[in-house]
């Protein structure tokens, strides 16, 4: 094997190709490695992950690490966060309140059903407040963090936590320029360059503009998005990194479709259940990041940098929609509605120092994170509403639906009108250790000191919480051989809760428990590996219905999941590369004021899996590739069922299992100009990807196929 030249040049290699960290072993007769635009070659397998913030290898590293690299999300097509979803194991769809957002259950333990999972972007929080569904075209790779994070990054899920990395700038000008045509009026086009703007300057700009339709009557979304990059080298040892992002999403706001007489087969999956005449809903984001990182000492094999970040995040939702009320009437096929208008918008502001270092005290590595956070948040509600009623139902006929002109929408009137604010400040310290050869030590904790008020502005209500959390992590990893890893960590975590009960009291946060056992393994070559891990976690103190005061909240409940999941992914020969996962999960409540104890967590199946295989070679002296994945999920609880429907004798509410295959292929016609075809849902397949209740279900999106250009000049 022999690579002739790659086209990473300049001191930045390790920061700008981390999801590579192997390239020049895995672009086997290869000649170039591409860094812009779409991928004809690279690594599915990571050995390095920048959330861990250690520079323990991911095989060492006694935590289950999934990283969905940038090939990964080529060859699958993904545009979108979502559409690599179903390929990671222990991963798990959730409400997306209606296509605005992206939202997911890692290990069967989903976030806040009101603000979405636990997410990071380049190790800053990227979920407080609001954002669209991300767009892949700025994006390097997706880390998932197995297990409690808490012990770094603070208010967490105990399930796991993503880190979107986003592409750095390169050191080498380089530009791709690509377009895209496909089924349900889909247009889409992305530019991607880099490259030095002086000696000690480099920029990277990344931008996609997207309109899609879809199956669903009177859907279309359209979405902008820009990112630019900047790198100064602003001395020896010093580096001022900048990213900046601006995306706008725009499109009707979809629950999707309801079941009737609980079958979801009696509407078609195009049907429509909201107004078309009250327009599109438009989420809104900015996010600025700026990090210095200094080398204070390098030699000796004793490495000590300062870091410091300040990062800016913008967030809005404005518009009006119709929305589905619980149920369908007695008649079986009217259902009444509400209509809301939301003007929601958020600021969020952190900064952070750290300082790293390693070293050698008493004869042991140590590898040193110390640590300090802070950040305030602002989040600004209204809305305006109308609901339901028995003499001016607001309804539709899901089997023969007439909707509504603009003057036939009836008037919203003001229902909410609130101002939160957060502060936090946090210690954190981490320190990872090799004992010897065989046996590695991280050991870490984070002090958070919380302050939360709610101001109700219609009432003039103030309520407030000052909660403080310890959040400990310990993990061991033995190294049997060169290739094989065992390993065990406990965590725990929390994450404050919004809203207040009946009394106006705050609700207090929740908190997670966490153990994880398992094992790696990694090829001789370090392009191929494997995870496999168990894990059982506990979250108390979970926001459930109040029985006593309908509409209101408290803090009652408790849910468990245990089970595995396991993680292949890399390289099988010269021509093959693979990714495969399975999960096997038994997430349930174990206390609630209203929920049946026992029942299952809404939209985690007990058994899902994925394989996506790609075959690369050359045709009439062209490179090409052809591949194909399949997806698993099997049947999962639709709604969260309640102690009432039990003693009714209420049918269980299910969504049906489902198996989904896609195909892509390319060809490199110049050296220049690559085509590629994606073909999703290949046999056009009905299924349901998640719902929040029997009248709020998402269907999946039937087959489509998209044909792509992508051009570097």
């Amino acid at each position: 094997m022999k690579v002739q030249s790659v086209s990473v040049a300049g001191s930045l290699v390790a920061g700008a190709v981390l999801a590579m960290p192997c390239v020049a072993v895995l672009a086997q007769e290869v000649d170039v490695v591409e860094v812009v635009g779409r991928r004809s070659a690279g690594a599915y397998h990571a050995s390095e992950a920048d959330g861990a913030k250690t520079s323990l290898p991911l095989r060492e590293l006694p935590q289950a690490v999934r990283v969905m690299s940038r090939q990964s999300l080529d060859d699958l097509g993904a545009t979108r966060v979502d559409d690599a979803l179903d390929y990671v194991g222990g991963v798990s769809r959730q409400n997306n309140f209606g296509g605005m957002w992206d939202n997911i259950a890692i290990r069967g333990l989903a976030g806040d059903s009101n603000t979405g999972m636990a997410l990071l972007q380049n190790g800053f929080a990227g979920n407080r407040g609001y954002h669209g569904p991300r767009d892949t075209a700025n994006i390097e790779r997706i880390e998932f963090l197995k297990g409690p994070a808490a012990a770094l990054y603070g208010a967490s899920e105990p399930g796991g936590t993503l880190n979107i990395v986003t592409k750095r700038p390169l050191w080498r000008s380089a530009q791709a320029l690509e377009a895209y045509a496909g089924s349900d009026d889909l247009y889409r086009t992305t530019l991607d360059a880099t490259g030095p703007l002086a000696a000690d300057v480099a920029y990277r700009i990344n931008a996609a503009a997207e309109k899609r339709g879809s199956m669903r009557d009177f859907v279309t979304t359209r979405r902008t998005l820009l990112a630019p990059a900047l790198t100064w080298r602003a001395a020896p040892g010093t580096t001022v990194d900048y990213r900046g992002e601006w995306q706008r999403h725009r499109g009707l706001m979809d629950r999707g479709i309801a079941a009737v007489g609980g079958r979801l087969d009696a509407l078609p999956r195009s049907r429509f259940l909201g107004e078309p005449a009250d327009g599109d809903l438009t989420v809104a984001n900015t996010t600025h990041q700026l990090t210095l990182e200094h080398v204070l000492r390098e030699e000796g094999g004793e490495r000590w940098a300062l870091r410091a970040g300040l990062a800016w995040k913008e967030g809005s939702i404005l518009g009006t929609a119709t929305e589905s009320s619980a149920a369908l009437q007695p008649d079986g096929r009217t259902l009444r509605r509400q209509r809301r208008f939301r003007d929601y918008e958020s600021r969020d502001i952190v900064l952070q120092a750290e300082l790293a270092g390693q070293a050698r005290w008493g004869g042991i590595g140590h590898d040193v994170l110390l640590g300090v956070e802070g950040y305030r948040f602002r989040n600004d509600q209204r809305m305006l509403r109308v609901l339901p009623s028995t003499t001016a139902p607001y309804a539709i006929d899901v089997l023969a639906p007439v909707y509504r002109t603009p003057d036939q929408l009836p008037q919203v009137l003001p229902a909410t009108d609130t101002r939160e604010r957060q502060r936090n400040e946090a210690l954190y310290l981490q320190d990872a250790l090799r004992l010897g050869d065989a046996w590695r030590l991280l050991a870490g904790v984070r002090l958070d000191r919380y302050e939360q008020s709610l101001v109700n502005r219609r009432s003039g209500v103030v309520t407030t919480q000052t909660p403080h959390a310890v959040s400990p992590r310990l993990g061991v990893s033995y190294l049997p051989s060169p290739r094989w890893t065992l390993f065990a960590n406990a965590g725990r975590s929390f994450r404050p809760n919004s809203g207040t009960d009946a009394a106006g009291a705050a609700l207090a946060p929740e908190h997670g428990r966490a153990v994880e056992a398992g094992a790696k393994w990694e090829s001789a070559d370090g392009r191929a590996g494997a995870t496999l891990a168990l894990f059982d976690i506990d979250k108390r103190d979970v926001v459930t219905a109040d029985p006593a005061n309908p509409g209101y909240s408290i803090v009652a409940g408790a849910v468990r999941s245990r089970g595995l999941d396991a993680d292949l992914t890399g390289q099988l020969d010269r021509h093959w590369r693979a990714n495969a996962s399975l999960s096997v999960i038994d997430a349930e409540v174990v206390r609630d004021n209203v929920l049946e104890v026992g029942a299952g967590l809404v939209n985690v199946p007990r058994v899902n899996g994925s394989v996506l295989l790609t075959y690369e070679g050359v045709a009439a002296g062209r490179p090409f590739g052809v591949g194909g994945g399949v997806t698993y999920s099997a049947r999962r609880p639709g709604d969260s069922r309640t102690q009432v429907q039990v003693a009714a004798g209420t049918p269980v509410f299910e969504l049906p299992g489902y198996t989904q295959a896609r195909l892509t292929a390319w060809w490199r016609v110049t050296p220049r100009l690559r085509v590629s075809l994606d073909i999703d849902n290949l046999f056009d397949r009905t299924f349901y990807t998640s719902s929040y209740q029997s009248t709020w279900v998402a269907p999946g999106a039937r087959r489509a196929a998209v044909l792509g250009l992508q051009a570097k000049f």
